[in-house]
């Protein structure tokens, strides 16, 4: 069914409330690893596996959710296995590490290179083809994002290195999660449920083996909390269903909103202040996000 305007509309807002949760996710791990009681995979590890949790509560408690998850059929849970091992084995746990290692504007500025690589990448795995004022615009967010920090970046071998690699994975989770939503055969629910159970157990799995059981303490604990119910369980429940009306550029570029959100929360809870090359790349950004979004539906090419 295609999408309306309405529903394209409800999508944009709906995804742009994610992002909000999902930026104060940063400065939540931040004060999370700054407590030393967590190692970055683990902490990652615990994050999502309490939110799974938290999922298949609510998957449990409706019949048709259970009726639901026991039709799944081999060929969409190993569907949902992979995005799992992407969005958030890969991904999350590149990401924590990368924030461990080196400023997190570091980190949020590799990550800001998503759109431009979605928008010359979907053309071929989604069939989508990006207008000339979305690729325009997502090339603007990375040139605004390179303006906001052309400072010094406090860059470190091993953070840049996660941070690519948390990128690769980025693109190809918007990509893939994408195609898997987008068939709309699986509810947002049970696919944010069994993608994310697959990839935090096997986060998890590797943060013990490296770092052993965490001895953390009850201010870890309640981020740890926060983070699983508020900005995972239900973030990512609601992003998947922003999927259903975005194309994978659009949604790639309201993510990167993100960026602007970081820098003025690391400004109001951080004491980071932008200066002025930090005001003029927030501008940048906030306009090639604008342009990457501002379409009314999928470009299909076939």
């Amino acid at each position: 069914m295609p999408t309306t305007r309405r529903q394209h509309v409800i999508a944009v807002a709906l995804a742009l409330a994610v992002t909000v949760l999902w930026s104060s996710s940063w400065i939540l791990i931040r004060w999370g690893l700054d407590d030393q009681s967590l190692p970055p995979l683990t902490f990652a590890g615990l994050r999502y596996s309490l939110a799974a949790v938290v999922l298949f509560i609510a998957v449990g408690t409706s019949q048709r959710r259970r009726a639901e998850l026991r039709s799944l059929d081999r060929p969409t849970l190993r569907s949902l296995a992979a995005l799992g091992l992407i969005f958030y084995t890969l991904t999350q746990g590149a990401q924590f590490v990368a924030i461990d290692n080196q400023p997190a504007a570091t980190t949020s500025l590799v990550l800001s290179l998503t759109p431009l690589v979605v928008a010359f990448v979907g053309y071929r795995t989604l069939g989508e083809r990006a207008s000339g004022r979305q690729i325009g615009g997502a090339m603007l967010v990375v040139a605004g994002a390179l303006a906001y920090f052309a400072g010094g970046l406090g860059a470190t071998v091993v953070g840049v290195l996660a941070a690519l690699v948390a990128l690769g994975a980025n693109v190809s989770a918007t990509l893939f999660g994408r195609g898997v939503n987008r068939a709309q055969a699986v509810s947002p629910l049970m696919v944010t449920a069994v993608s994310m159970t697959i990839g935090a157990i096997v986060l998890s799995a590797i943060g013990i083996a490296l770092d052993g059981i965490p001895d953390m303490t009850g201010r870890a604990a309640l981020l740890i909390i926060w983070l699983a119910v508020i900005n995972t369980a239900l973030a990512f429940t609601l992003w998947n269903a922003s999927l259903r009306h975005l194309a994978a550029v659009e949604s790639a570029g309201i993510n990167n909103t993100m960026l602007v959100q970081i820098a003025l929360l690391a400004w109001v809870f951080l004491d980071e202040a932008p200066g002025i090359a930090g005001v003029v790349g927030i501008v940048a950004v906030s306009i090639g996000v604008f342009f990457t979004q501002a379409t009314n539906a999928p470009k299909p090419t076939r």
